[in-house]
This record gives C-alpha cells, structure tokens and sequence, in this order.
C-alpha cells in the first residue's frame, strides 16, 4: 500500500508521501483554493472555500441560526458547541452526498472558513455582526467552543475543518481594507487582538488560520513575519490560508510587491500555505526567476495535504460518511435554531408593558421595513431555510386578536416604488398606528447594507455604518408613529448599535435572529420566555465621539476602556424577572456564587465574572474572566461556579510585556458588569470580594 493510503501513518507522514509522488508543477497547483483532481492517483479535486458562519452557507437549504453577534450574545459556549456540532453535522451530510454526483464545488467541501474571531472595537464596521463582539476573553470562549463543535471529538479525522479569521488586526473599514495600514501597539496587540487566536490556536486546536486584507503595522497581514513568528510560538500544525484576493493587494494596492511573481516569492516563503484566489498561478514563474525554490512549494503543499488527510479525504471510511441528508433542517436542529434565537434577543428597555398582557389589546399594528423581511432574519454569509418566520408572522400566528401591518418606508430609500412620490408609505402607517391600541415597530438594517465590502451594498459606506442611527427613511417613520402616543415597542434588526432617539415603551435588539426569529419574538413579546440576551458589545450612543474609526488603539472603546458616551453597556440585558446573587466565594482557581429568582417567572439569567487588579496596572477597569449561563424557575435557587483562567491575573504593559504584576485583585459577580450605569439600568449591584495572591510578580515569556 502506498504510504500516503496508510491510516496507520500520521498525517505528516502521509502528506509528505502524497506530495512527493507529485511534480512541482502539481504542487503549486493545489496551492490554490479551487484544487485540480490529481487522476493518477486518485485524488479528486477540490475546492476549499466553504462558509459556515451560522449555518451552512450559500449551498442550498440548510439550518439557519442567528448570526454569529447574536450567537455571542447567548453568553453560552456550551450551547454554540452544540450549534457548531449540528452545522457540521449538516455540511458532512451534504459533502456526503454532493461527492457521490462528482460535486467538489465552492462552499461544498469540508474546509470552513469560519469563525471570524476579530475583535469588534468600533460599532461602524459592518462585519463587526461576523464576530463574537469586543471582548478578548468571551471572543476566546465562544470560538474555542465553535471550533470544537465543528472539528468534531474522533480522534482520528476532523468532522470539518475550521479557520480562524482574519489574523490578526481586522476590523475595518471596509472601504480601504485593500490599502489601509492598522498600527497597533505592542500593549494593544498582546492584550486586545492576539488573545482569541493563541487560544484557538493552543487550546482547540484549530486547523488553519487566514491572514486578512490590510497591513498590520506595515506589513502584508497574509506575509507578516511578526504574526508568522506568533503562530510558531503557539505551535500551529495546521495551513495558513489568505483572505480571497488578498494576495493581489501585495502588489495592486499596497505597495509591498511590484509583481504577481514576487508576491507570492513574499507570501509562500513567509508561510501562507493556501491561495484564496488566483495570485498563486504565478508560483512556477517565480520558481523560474529564483524567487523561490521548489522546497517552498513542496513545504507548503505537505500542509493542505495534511489537512485533507485530516479530513478522511484519502481513507475508505471515516466515522461520518454515514451522516445521511435527511439531517439537514431537520426538525431537531431548527428547534435549536429556534432556542438561540429566544436566547440571543435582548432587552433593552421596558417600563412593565412586557411581557404583553393577554386580552388587554385587541388589535396591534405592525410596522416597519424589517416586519416582514426575510433578509432581516438572515445576517451576511448565510444559507437557505426551508422555511422563515418573520417578525410579522409570528406575530400574526401567536396574537388571537387583530394584526394590522404596514411597511412603512423603504429600508434606506425615500420611496418603496419608483413611480411614486417620497414617503409612499408613511400615511398606511399612521393609519395602521391610529388604528391599532398597540404598535409593534420593526426596524433597523439588513445585510444588504451592513455587512462586507463587495457583499453589502455601498448606499452608505462600502457596508460600514457611517453613525449609529437609523436610515433617514426609517427615522422619519419612528417620528411619525411615535407622534400618536399610543404604546410602542421597537424591535431593531442589525449587526450592532443602533440609536433609534425614540422614548419607546420597550426596546428589544434581535439582531439577525434566523430563520425562526419571528416566532422567537412573539415568544418573547407574549410571555412565553423570558429575553435573556446580554449585550457582547458596548451599545454607544453617538459615534462621533468615538475615536476616528481608522484608529486602532483601544483607548476610549469598549467597556474596557471608557465609561462615556454609552448608551447600553457591554454584559447588559434585561429579563422578566430578578435575579439576586449572594454568597460569593472565590480562591486563586474559582469562584461561587448563589443566585436566586425572586420573581414570578422562569427565566435564563446570565451570571458574568469581572477581574480588577488592586494595583493599578491592568485595565482601567473590570475585565471579563468567567460567565454561566443559568436557568432558574420562579423561586429558585442555584450555586454556579466558574474556573478563573490565569489570564485574569495578568496585565500587558506598554511593551506589550504580559505579567502578574499585582498581589491583590477583586472579583466582581453580578447578572452585568460592574459599572455605574448598569446598576442604574438594572437596579441591581453586583457583589465583590478580595483575592491576594501570595507569590511574587511573575513577569510570563
């Protein structure tokens, strides 16, 4: 048997066979994400690209979760395991079957270019609904339980392969992501934007990496020596893969290369494995003019060769050729889809008309661009359903009186018809909403205009939000209705922040909720469940007192570093009922605490531990170190307990130097964090307690 066919070899070993049976030529040509069949010896082509951000994407039907912001929002990453697990599960299922009718197309194989763990520092960059939100330790967390879901428990093989994007300094803006240089300080770096991948990288083992579009501190991300040399210090043993077309920008935009051929001299030798694009067609010239030498090429090829061995392309079975189709959206995983979505809204505001008291109206208006918008459900980097419930309907399928419903304006533009005069719709809706005794009002974005550059459209700023407030279409709409003064309840559909400047009765933030986030929200509106969604972002309230959005230092973003300018702050979220915490009690490795539900309803809560060092030398405030997502009936009580990582003790200083400087530190314990404006909003405080440790100061390599 050849050594490549061998199961009993390791991968490495397999993959180094493999490559070698092949011509250099043929090497090169597999460095390119849509792979050529190797015929000789069997091997089919294949091409790597393949989304799963929530959901398998853009191939065919298939379970549709909230997007990834809303998924952060759960603050549970036992649940996004389980939800990783089923979007794998859905993927094989379908590679399964696809490669039976000889189907290796794009967004059809086993390498899933997902997650997408940047943090979200600036509420304008429109990918920032891709992320876990602004926080590096719940951003680790939740992407360590999305990359273990989707690899899989075998041993042996990978249920699917997954990529940790876009490494590392990323997140906007999307207009000049092909040119712009993101200069990060060593303290800014070490603290805030390198944490997830160590850690998806050390401690979920994730098989690959893919580089982003811009420079980091004026290198090529995708041909960084300072974040290659990361990835060898953390022990990486998976492929490097570039941004789709990234490679271009070498040489196109930024200025690094001055042609194709010594782009990918820079890239290959710097160690990005995998071509997402075309750049790499110019290995074998570059080989011609010495810029590289045909080991480059053979190195580079054992990786993605390893990782397609990884996969079980290469054996006669793997434990998950038997995954059959009819698990995709199945009824079992769209209830799932159905319990993140209740799980993911958030409860901004509420002066007591929620939950909705039954009998009380008897005929409620529904208006709003999102009421009845499929694409509002959706998020970017999506699938299909075989079925979506949108806000109206389930509102409409939950309410035994009246629903009237108007759109009310277009989402962005002046006018739904373009024949007709500005403002078409306006007048249906203050009919509906005189007409009505309560108004359900459905607004915010879609991804057709907040979302990637090249996806999203470029009505505002390449899928960058230019402010925080809602299109002038919709905010002339809100204006109108809310003129009526009867009881309104606005429910925003985006990626992020949204300032509706409207006194509303209550507020809720849905995100891009998935296919069942209409029925979700009638759940929610009528009483059925408790919201429970916390906020993974700062919700500001103007976004012009925010540093300028090409900056990329943290000072004055994010709960970690400012108090001013917010409207919602990070870790927040209101339920129907209260939920009181006593006893804490905390060493050096973990911490307890009793919460009790001492109101009439059942409910999630979401308990956060936050870590001050005494000394002075972290942060400026509390961090995140620890989160239990728990359900409590009316009246219960429960014990939770977290482990504090030893990252909770350390500090970065301005040379990007990471230690355990201080000897005293405070553990925070609450249902939000330990801030002013949380106890306001919540009328609850958190509780505290002392830690010391009694080692000296230990500076950490």
């Amino acid at each position: 048997m050849e050594a490549y066919k061998d199961s009993s070899l390791s991968a490495a070993e397999r993959a180094r066979d493999l490559t070698d049976r092949l011509a250099t030529e043929e090497q090169a040509a597999q460095l390119i994400f849509d792979a050529p069949a190797i015929e000789r010896l069997g091997i089919p082509a294949y091409n790597w690209w393949n989304e799963a951000l929530h959901g398998s994407a853009r191939a065919g039907v298939a379970t549709m979760f909230p997007q990834a912001i809303a998924l952060a929002a759960m603050f549970d990453d036992g649940a996004l395991k389980k939800i990783a697990d089923v979007i794998s599960t859905e993927i094989r299922a379908k590679y399964n079957e696809f490669s039976k009718h000889g189907d290796y197309d794009i967004y059809k194989g086993l390498s899933i270019w997902s997650p997408n763990i940047n943090i979200f520092r600036d509420p304008r960059w429109g990918r920032g609904q891709e992320t876990y939100g602004e926080d590096p330790f719940l951003t680790a967390s939740l992407g360590k339980a999305f990359v273990r879901g989707l690899q899989g428990d075998d041993k042996e093989h990978l249920k699917t392969a997954a990529c940790a994007k876009h490494f590392a300094v990323h997140s906007g803006p999307e207009a000049g992501r092909h040119s712009f240089d993101a200069k990060a300080t060593p303290k800014d770096m070490e603290e805030t934007y390198l944490p997830a991948f160590r850690a998806l990288v050390q401690e979920a083992g994730v098989e690959s990496v893919m580089g982003a579009y811009n420079r980091v501190n004026g290198e090529g991300a995708c041909a960084s020596k300072f974040l290659m040399e990361k990835l060898k210090e953390w022990g990486f043993d998976g492929h490097f893969v570039s941004d789709y077309g990234a490679l271009d920008d070498f040489h196109e935009h930024h200025g690094l290369t001055g042609s194709p051929a010594e782009t990918c001299a820079k890239a290959l030798k710097s160690g990005c494995d995998l071509n997402a694009g075309f750049t790499y067609q110019h290995l074998m010239e570059a080989l011609r003019d010495g810029l590289i030498t045909a080991a480059d090429i053979r190195k580079a090829c054992i990786q993605v060769m390893q990782t397609r061995i990884r996969l079980g392309m290469l054996d006669a079975e793997t434990p998950y050729d038997s995954i059959p189709y009819s698990v995709v959206a199945c009824e079992q995983h769209k209830a799932l889809a159905l319990e993140a979505a209740r799980k993911s809204m958030v409860l901004l505001r509420n002066n007591g008309i929620l939950p909705l008291e039954p009998g009380k109206y008897s005929t409620i208006g529904v208006i709003g661009p999102n009421a009845d918008s499929r694409t509002a459900l959706e998020g970017n980097y999506c699938g299909t359903a075989d079925r979506y419930i949108t806000f109206l309907e389930g509102i409409q399928d939950a309410f035994p009186g009246r629903v009237l419903y108007s759109q009310g304006c277009h989402l962005y533009e002046d006018r739904t018809s373009g024949l007709a005069r500005a403002n078409d719709r306006l007048a249906e809706a203050e009919t509906v909403a005189e007409q009505s005794d309560l108004i359900i009002l459905c607004v915010g974005l879609d991804a057709g205009i907040e979302g990637e550059e090249g996806d999203a459209g470029n009505e505002f700023s390449s899928g960058d939000k230019i402010d925080l407030y809602l299109p002038q279409s919709q905010q002339l709409l809100v204006k109108k209705v809310m003129e009526k003064g009867k009881p309104v309840i606005i429910v925003t559909a985006a990626g992020s922040a949204i300032n509706t400047l409207a006194d509303a009765d209550a507020e809720i933030h849905a995100w891009y909720p998935g296919q069942s986030g209409g029925r979700a929200l009638a759940d929610i509106l009528f009483g059925r469940v408790s919201p429970s969604g916390k906020l993974p972002v700062t919700f500001y309230r103007d976004s012009s007192l925010l540093p300028a959005f090409t900056d990329y230092s943290m000072h004055g973003r994010t709960y970690r570093y400012t108090r001013d300018n917010i409207r919602y702050p990070f870790g927040y979220g209101l339920t129907y009922t209260t939920t009181v915490c006593s006893d804490l009690t905390a060493d050096k490795e973990s911490v307890r605490v009793t919460v009790e539900n001492v109101g009439s309803m059942d409910s999630d809560e979401v308990v956060q531990f936050y870590m001050q060092d005494d000394s002075g030398c972290s942060e400026p405030y509390p961090k995140l170190c620890g989160f239990v997502r728990v359900h409590l009936k009316a009246g219960e009580r429960k014990t939770v307990s977290a482990e504090i990582p030893a990252s909770a003790y350390e500090s970065v200083d301005e040379s990007g130097v990471r230690a355990v400087r201080g000897r005293s530190f405070t553990i925070f314990a609450g249902t939000h964090q330990p801030d002013p404006l949380s106890e306001q909003l919540t009328g609850t405080k958190v509780l505290s307690r002392s830690i010391e440790i009694a080692s000296e100061p230990e500076v950490l390599q």
